[in-house]
């Protein structure tokens, strides 16, 4: 799968969000009740959100995150020959946590470095490193 790195707003039509999450400078992913892997917080932007609704909606429902800053990144696009989605990632640098809502993750867990065991381990280093070099994260 291909990842391409875009620069904010230069994408219409967004599909997805993605956040990466950072608490205590630490880099904070989730864990699907369904997988063994971690993944950032994200996912589709419901019709009627904007991609910072979205992006909140799913930081919340798959973190538990209750006080953030968040902000729009950059945009990228993920997939395979023509076919693919655009998305916006965001920056979110997380204050507090609560309880883990009621969703399809099972946990969310706190690493120095990206674990080797990743859902997307053709997307996501890549949106981590555009993080790092911009200064981002």
């Amino acid at each position: 799968m291909k990842c391409r790195i875009f620069p904010l707003n230069t994408l219409e039509k967004y599909k997805f969000v993605v956040i990466l999450s950072v608490y205590k400078e630490k880099i904070m992913l989730s864990r699907h009740k369904q997988r063994t892997t971690w993944e950032t917080q994200g996912g589709h932007i419901e019709n009627g959100e904007t991609p910072k609704e979205a992006a909140e909606r799913e930081l919340y429902e798959e973190s538990g995150a209750v006080k953030y800053q968040i902000k729009p990144a950059f945009d990228y696009w993920a997939g395979e020959g023509e076919d693919g989605a655009n998305g916006m990632v965001f920056v979110a640098r997380i204050e507090e946590i609560g309880t883990l809502p009621e969703s399809e993750m099972k946990e969310v867990s706190f690493f120095e470095h990206l674990p080797e065991n990743l859902t997307y381990p053709d997307i996501t280093p890549v949106l981590f490193q555009k993080a790092l070099v911009s200064s981002l994260i």
